[in-house]
């Protein structure tokens, strides 16, 4: 099974706010560039291109956007919430009826893809 059939069983298995959730940050990366690619690593939803861009799990309080190279990223809107004293990785940590900052996580995937590129 290839790495987007992966991740529509795994939404499909997700309840409630967190299958909602999940399937709203996959569209969000999805529009963000139309040539990142799905996969399915560690038993989560993966996005790459040029590298690891992000993933998307769902916990059990919380669903997290982890950004691989997210200490690099300058996030002037504030939106990493979790992962701070990580040396290579940033975090977005949802809770239940939290508003997802669309255009922010828009931006920070937008450059981790130019950071991929630069090498």
């Amino acid at each position: 099974m290839d790495g987007s059939n992966q991740i529509d069983s795994y939404i499909s298995s997700l309840e409630g706010w967190k299958k909602e959730l999940v399937s709203r940050l996959r569209e969000i990366v999805l529009k963000s560039d139309s040539n990142i690619v799905e996969e399915w690593k560690w038993g989560a939803p993966v996005w790459s291109k040029d590298g690891l861009v992000c993933s998307v799990s769902a916990f059990k309080n919380h669903v997290g956007m982890n950004f691989f190279k997210g200490a690099s990223l300058d996030d002037e809107g504030g939106i990493f919430n979790n992962g701070l004293d990580s040396k290579k990785m940033r975090s977005i940590k949802f809770l239940e009826g939290e508003k997802v900052n669309e255009k922010g996580i828009q931006g920070l995937i937008q450059a981790s893809i130019t950071l991929n590129e630069a090498g």
